[in-house]
Order: C-alpha cells, then structure tokens, then sequence
C-alpha cells in the first residue's frame, strides 16, 4: 500500500516535517501509527504507554500533534491532553484515538482542549490526512461517530438554555455552515452545498469561531447540538 506524504506529494519532497508525539498503551498500535506516520514522512520525536508518560515526553520534545489514546493507565487520554495543553505555549494540535464503543469519551477530551478524533481502525491513508489537516490548524471529525457521540452527551447533559442570544447574533448563512460543519462536512463540501467558494466558507468559519468564542470545528459541532442548530436523532 502507498501511504501519501504530509503535503500530498513524495515523501522526499515534503516540507519541513510534522513533529508527532504517539500515546497508546498498546505497543503494536503505537508501532503501526510509527510505521505509518514515518513512512510518510513525519518526523516521530516519541511515544508514550500511559498519560503522565504522555504529559512528560510532551514537554520534552514539544511535538506540533499528539496522537492521543483515551483508555490508558495512571491518567487517561482526556486528563493527559489537559495537562499537556496547559503545560504548553503554543499548545499541539491534540488528536484522539478511540474506538466506536468508547466514542462517549471524546466529548470530555475535546473540552480539554482536542482538536478531533480517529478511529483506531482508520486507514493508513486516513491517518496521514488526519495529522495534516490538524498540523495546518484545522480540525479532524470522523462524521458518524461524532455525530452519534454528541447525540449520547446532549442525552445525558441537555443544555438548560438554547443560547438564544448568541444565535441571533448569527446571520442565517453562519447558522448553514454551523449546522453543516456540526454534520463533519469540510470546507470543500460546504462550499459545493451551498454554492460558495472555499474562501468564503473559511471565512464564515472564522466568523463562527470569533462570535462565539470558540477554538475550533469542533467546538462549532458541540455548540451546534447544544444550541438546537441540529437536533438529536433529526437530519438538523
């Protein structure tokens, strides 16, 4: 199997390399992320077993993403991306890992402060495109399981307000490209759904992320469930 390179073309043209720190308590998953992310020319500074191993090897090499495992002993995935984000200025771009039976954990991590998720059995292909999509300042959803991972935190931790004020603070084309990003589409896809160029869309994400303070896409998809933008269990 050909694994891409991080700017999409050969591995021996790729710019300056991806720093990637990968934490997993699980040494076949942690040598395979390896394989893969060094294959494709990202530069490996380090690996982790557990959480505060995760925080410490952070520290040290200063990794631009963090390939981040929920279930881990000592301290999880969730409570390690909070330290590790506070610990440091620029904080990296936090990924987490996790598979679909645990997908209720990622709410709490990506309130900590993670910039998406994986699922453990994603493509090598897809794990490339994650780490550079994150390294370039964006977010990773997995689509499906987002969605099915937000409905399962609304159900348990409804909003006791929906936010009115701040969405009429919303002109109604924010409101399509925050329902639309709330459903995993990218930039690309919104742009083509709604007949807009992908400057334009970026630029309404930015807006999004300026009004309603927010740090990123997926923020923007909690915020969306959380507000009744898109209703749990409806297409939004």
């Amino acid at each position: 199997m050909t694994v891409p390179s991080p700017d999409g073309g050969d591995t021996q043209n790729a710019r300056v390399a991806t720093r990637v720190l990968v934490v997993d308590d699980q040494d076949l998953v942690r040598a395979g992320f390896r394989l893969i992310l060094e294959h494709a020319g990202f530069e490996v500074v380090g690996e982790a077993a557990d959480g505060i191993a995760a925080v410490e090897a952070a520290i040290a090499t200063r990794p631009d993403v963090v390939l981040m495992d929920v279930r881990m002993p000592r301290v999880d995935g969730i409570d390690a991306t909070r330290r590790i984000i506070a610990a440091l200025q620029p904080p990296p771009r936090v990924v987490v890992l996790t598979t679909f039976d645990l997908d209720e954990h990622v709410v709490a991590a990506i309130q900590a402060g993670a910039s998406g998720f994986l699922l453990k059995d994603i493509s090598p292909e897809g794990l490339v495109n994650a780490v550079r999509v994150v390294a370039a300042g964006d977010s990773m959803l997995a689509p499906a399981v987002m969605r099915r991972m937000i409905e399962r935190h609304i159900r348990r931790h409804p909003a006791r307000e929906r936010l009115a004020e701040v969405l009429e603070g919303l002109t109604e084309r924010e409101v399509e490209v925050a329902r639309l990003v709330a459903r995993g589409r990218s930039n690309l896809d919104i742009a083509g759904a709604l007949h807009l160029s992908e400057a334009t869309v970026k630029s309404y994400v930015s807006r999004l992320l300026s009004k309603l303070a927010l740090r990123d896409r997926v923020q923007i998809a909690v915020f969306a469930y959380e507000s009744g933008l898109v209703e749990v269990g409806g297409d939004g």
